[in-house]
């Protein structure tokens, strides 16, 4: 009797499951990442750098003459959009809805950006150049995070990975209020008033029942622009106006969650992949070998690794131990270290703090993407050892035990 042939679908069917699961964003990162240190250190290195560092022929605002401007200032204002959209729509009817859903999260992250922020000031804290890259470690990046634990298939709790979610959305809202409250320029009062009253438009529209799409983009941009020349960083516009979006209009459908919807896909395939193209490239020529171990690279390495999962894990025994909170129902200590792990991945949020930090000195933001991306992948790969020793199949008898 003839072998039955699989269909061509079947075969390829794992690698099509792989891309469009929530591995697959995270997977394009570490593509995007990848290719920019090939660029960045291949023939191809002058025209990389010209390509995102080069004065622009023509632009129509001249703060951004350079392509890296438009992408960190102009189209990352659309990811913090995004970002705020989803912050809102959790905290009205999602996963941080409640005082009881919000304090394991909310505990976590705060302890995920602290103790790796301590980390770094104890390693490089001792010059006071340095010291204004504290916060590089302490973001979380959702893509990468997510795209590790789909890697891993239904073997994760399902807990597990709403825990890991939402310990990043409130990670992202701390990221932004130390982007605003720590990285801001020299302000300018006319424009930060300015600011204010187009943010107050937002906010009658929102409350008088404005439903269309347009109007919001429009007057966002607005906001964006005055933003943009108040001093405060521009991406913190896109925060701003996601929280005056209409959760439900009057015929009963959410606004929040068609731009949400809508934007997301473009947000996590396009614009972060960019940026992280733009941002992730390091000559490592320029920055030598003998400088890998030096103070910077060092702090935000061990920041993300150690700080991270010390954080956040200690954070969530203590708070189970003393019945504070609760841990994420069905997942052993062992998979919850090794989700606390995972945290710290740091690419796109810590990338970007990264070149807030140390404007006008290109070798320290060097140092600071040597140390990011190899904080990064050495969470990524303990994490996903971690996990994928410790976890198994939900059918299986002895998956998870619960904690609570």
């Amino acid at each position: 009797m003839a072998e039955k042939k699989l269909p061509l679908r079947s075969v390829f069917a794992p690698v099509r499951a792989l891309f469009v699961s929530d591995a697959s964003a995270g997977i394009l990162l570490i593509v995007v990442a990848a290719a920019a240190m090939l660029a960045a250190n291949s023939d191809l290195a002058t025209e990389y750098t010209t390509l995102f560092n080069g004065k622009l022929g023509w632009t129509p605002i001249g703060k951004l003459d350079t392509l890296h401007y438009w992408i960190n200032d102009g189209l990352m204002a659309i990811f913090f959009f995004v970002v705020g959209l989803e912050v809102k729509r959790e905290l009205i009817c999602g996963q941080l809805s409640t005082p009881e859903q919000r304090r394991l999260p909310v505990l976590a992250a705060i302890a995920g950006m602290l103790v790796p922020a301590a980390v770094y000031i104890a390693i490089a804290g001792g010059d006071p150049q340095l010291i204004r890259g504290w916060a590089i470690p302490a973001a979380t990046d959702i893509a990468f995070a997510m795209g590790v634990l789909g890697l891993l298939g239904s073997r994760v709790p399902a807990s597990l990975r709403l825990f890991l979610l939402t310990v990043a959305i409130v990670d992202d809202i701390g990221a932004v209020l130390v982007i605003a409250a720590f990285y801001t320029a020299n302000i300018k009062l006319m424009w930060l008033v300015a600011s204010l009253a187009v943010f107050g438009v937002m906010v009658a529209m929102n409350r008088f029942g404005v439903a269309r799409v347009w109007a919001y983009i429009l007057v966002a941009l607005v906001l964006w622009f005055c933003v943009l020349n108040s001093g405060v960083h521009a991406t913190i516009a896109g925060v701003v106006a996601a929280l005056t979006i209409p959760m439900n209009t009057k015929d009963g459908n959410s606004l929040l969650e068609k731009m949400e919807h809508g934007l997301a896909p473009w947000s996590a395939y396009a614009i972060v992949p960019i940026f992280g193209f733009a941002n992730a490239g390091v000559n490592l020529s320029d920055v030598g070998m003998d400088k890998m171990l030096d103070p910077l690279p060092l702090a935000v390495a061990a920041g993300l690794v150690f700080g991270k999962q010390v954080g956040i894990f200690s954070c969530i025994f203590i708070a189970a131990k003393i019945g504070f909170a609760k841990p994420p129902i069905g997942a052993s200590w062992a998979e919850i270290w090794g989700v606390s792990i995972l945290c710290g991945i740091g690419f796109t949020m810590s990338l970007f703090i990264g070149e807030l930090a140390f404007p006008e000195y290109r070798l320290l933001i060097d140092e600071a993407k040597i140390g990011i991306l190899a904080g990064s992948v050495v969470s990524a790969v303990l994490g996903y050892v971690v996990l994928r020793l410790t976890t198994t199949h939900p059918n299986d008898p002895t998956a998870g035990t619960s904690l609570a």
